[in-house]
């Protein structure tokens, strides 16, 4: 059967478990259990803080905002998909008819195929990578000999959240750990997924750029081919196939320009609040423990900012292809009426396509720069309030 889409089986499953994927029979009770859920999550993050702010170590605060953090941005996630449905599914209608095109030649299709194995790669290794992560998160707590009588000391959780309820019974206990561990691997896939979807669909959008860049080279007739044959009906052709690509693009950061405003403000306060339990830790009678529970959370958020700021620079240098691809033709063999056209294609490929975050910052690896120098910055703060 012909593949019809860049993204897979596991980015449709999870994206399904979201409430996120459109035409899903459970989108409704999805989106129910997902927002019950991160509201209770959510207010015992808040509930702790409130109980603690006088008491606790200042490790543990910062422990408790950096989960904080993780879960909002999830439950900020599913909404601004859940708001912009319709953005999404035209989205998904514009990939639907790029792979339709793409099986009119051989060409297309396999340049189409190459970016789709590159995304079938990252949503599978994404996948494993947070699920490897929430096990390395939990593992310890799972095992461990907690005595649920002693009232003297705080059940332990795997992040720091205060429960309103009476917990008597081991039974009990391990049932909400169970509870909160598959949680936390739901979040840790939907915070994954989101940033995974944006890579195959910008590596989608570059796959279409390089079509477009073919037919440019095939443009002018060859030596011993019919110089006098006409080629607007090709350059039509090309002009309609850019002005597709570009509407693409354009509801690509539509979809993404918010959260990716989140993806900067959140992360940036994540990876300092990471490395400052990392550093910290250092010393300390649990440090490998607290090492080993913050090393790859601090690993996946450094990567998350990554993704949204390589796919931003992806599709800049992708569109910029398009201008050397038309400058690389022989134009110099096209009659001047049918060389001017293809000034206009140069001219509007020069106008970069370019992810934003908020309208306010384009995505770069210059910007993924920015967020790790400010990360330090405020890791350095931090440590001298200690």
């Amino acid at each position: 059967m012909a593949r019809k889409s860049t993204l897979n089986g596991t980015g449709k499953f999870i994206l399904t478990l979201c409430g996120i994927w459109p035409d899903a029979s459970c989108v409704l009770f999805c989106r129910m259990l997902w927002v019950i859920a991160s509201i209770i999550i959510l207010l015992c993050h808040f509930r702790y803080f409130l109980t603690h702010v006088y008491t606790a170590d200042f490790f543990d605060l910062i422990d408790c905002l950096s989960s904080f953090l993780a879960f909002l941005k999830v439950f900020v996630k599913c909404l601004v998909f859940w708001f912009n449905q319709r953005k999404f599914i035209e989205i998904l209608a514009i990939m639907t008819n790029d792979w339709k095109d793409c099986a009119h030649s051989d060409i297309s299709m396999q340049k189409a195929m190459s970016k789709a194995k590159i995304s079938d790669r990252i949503i599978n290794g994404i996948f494993i990578l947070h699920a490897m992560t929430i096990v390395t998160y939990c593992v310890g707590l799972i095992f461990a000999d907690v005595d649920v009588t002693d009232q003297t000391t705080e059940l332990p959780h795997f992040s720091k959240i205060d429960i309103p309820l009476d917990i008597k019974t081991l039974r009990v206990y391990r049932l909400l750990l169970i509870t909160q561990f598959f949680h936390l691997l739901l979040c840790a896939w939907m915070a994954g997924i989101t940033n995974a979807l944006l890579l195959s669909l910008t590596l989608h959008a570059g796959g279409q750029f390089e079509i477009l860049c073919y037919w440019l080279t095939q443009l002018v007739p060859y030596e011993n081919e019919n110089k006098h044959k006409s080629i607007v009906p090709t350059t039509d052709k090309i002009i309609q196939k850019h002005q597709k690509i570009i509407h693409f693009a354009e509801k690509i950061e539509s979809l993404y320009t918010y959260i990716a405003l989140l993806q900067f403000t959140s992360n940036t306060i994540m990876i300092c609040t990471l490395g400052f339990l990392i550093v910290t830790a250092i010393g300390s009678p649990n440090a490998i423990e607290v090492i080993i529970r913050s090393i790859l959370f601090y690993v996946i958020t450094s990567l998350e900012a990554f993704i949204f700021c390589y796919a931003g620079e992806y599709l800049k240098n992708k569109s910029n292809a398009v201008s050397l691809a038309v400058y690389d033709t022989p134009w110099y063999n096209l009659k001047p009426k049918d060389s001017r056209v293809l000034l206009f294609i140069m001219k509007r490929s020069q106008k970069q396509l370019m992810l934003t975050a908020g309208k306010m910052m384009d995505l770069s690896l210059e910007s993924f720069t920015s967020i790790i120098n400010a990360s330090g910055s405020y890791l350095s703060m931090l440590l001298a309030m200690q």
